[in-house]
This record gives C-alpha cells, sequence and structure tokens, in this order.
C-alpha cells in the first residue's frame, strides 16, 4: 500500500502544525509525513522541532538521548530530512517542489505487529538506495497514530554543489 501527503508549506511551530488537518493523527501516514515536516523545521528552530517532535510521540516522551541524537545528526547536514519530499536531488541542494509532497509506503514487513498496535512505514530519500523506516504506534482509546522511533536521519549523498569531489 502506498500513500502520498501533501503540505502547501512545512509547520514551523506546533502550532502551525495542529492547524493542519493531518495533525489529528487518525491516520497513520499522517503521522509518518508530519514527523518528517518536524526535522525539517530543526535546522531553523530546534525547539519549535523538538516541540512538534513530542506531540507527534504522545505518551512517549522525548528523552534526552533523543535530543542529544537529533543535535548529532543534524551537524552539516541539514538537508536530510528534505530528502524525502518530491522533487528533492542532491542536484538541486534538496530543494523539494511545492506543494511539498512525500509519498509512504508499506513493505511485506510493515504490519508484523499490527496486533501489537504497531506499524512501519517507509519512505525514500533521493540521496539513498534503500528506503528508511518510521515506526508508528497506535493508541487505541483515541485511534491516534504516533511516532514510536524514526530511522530518516542515516547519512545520505551530500548535494552535488558541496561535494569537492563531484
Amino acid at each position: 500500500m502506498q500513500y502520498t501527503v501533501s503540505f502547501s508549506a512545512l509547520p514551523e511551530s506546533l502550532s502551525e502544525m495542529k492547524a493542519l488537518q493531518e495533525s489529528n493523527l487518525l491516520q497513520p501516514q499522517f503521522t509518518a509525513a508530519l514527523a518528517v515536516a518536524a526535522l525539517c523545521a530543526y535546522p531553523n528552530d530546534k525547539e519549535a522541532a523538538l516541540q512538534m517532535l513530542a506531540f507527534l510521540q504522545g505518551p512517549k516522551e522525548l528523552s534526552v538521548y533523543d535530543k542529544q541524537f537529533l543535535a548529532d545528526r543534524f551537524r552539516g547536514k541539514d538537508y536530510v530530512p528534505l530528502s524525502y519530499f518530491a522533487g528533492a536531488t542532491p542536484e538541486n541542494r534538496y530543494t523539494p517542489t511545492q506543494p511539498y509532497t512525500i509519498t509512504l509506503f508499506e513493505n511485506p514487513y510493515s504490519r508484523n505487529n499490527i496486533e501489537q498496535g504497531y506499524l512501519t512505514l517507509y519512505v525514500r530519500s533521493s540521496g539513498a538506495d534503500s528506503p528508511r523506516q518510521i515506526a508508528l504506534r497506535l493508541k487505541a482509546s483515541t485511534g491516534q497514530w504516533f511516532l514510536w522511533e524514526q530511522f530518516l536521519l542515516s547519512d545520505i549523498c551530500m548535494p552535488i554543489a558541496d561535494d569537492p569531489w563531484a
């Protein structure tokens, strides 16, 4: 199964995120797409991005480790989360086309733990050979899908303009 989510603009604050229809978190692809959008805000406003990620994690708190992990992964690699949106390529410094469109998909293993309330969606980066995972967890009492963990910040190809060997 494949899902496409589009945003006319990426949220830059928790209030902007909450104003989006997708913030109801009733569809797993909404939560996954918003997680990528929240990571895009990190280079410009770390605190706002952390607030958005905390919202997306619901009852699971953002740990000190989570915050340090983000800080480490973003050092010199602000372009990584943008690489998941349509139109972003190493050649154009990962500048997505607008509206910001992201395609997520399931694979045969996505629903292995669905009985326990977990679902894994995958997304392709234009700078990586293999898709990346976003694990989600259902809160049965509300029907909302929350961010459980993400594997979105692994290294990808550096933008061509920044690569001294290009």
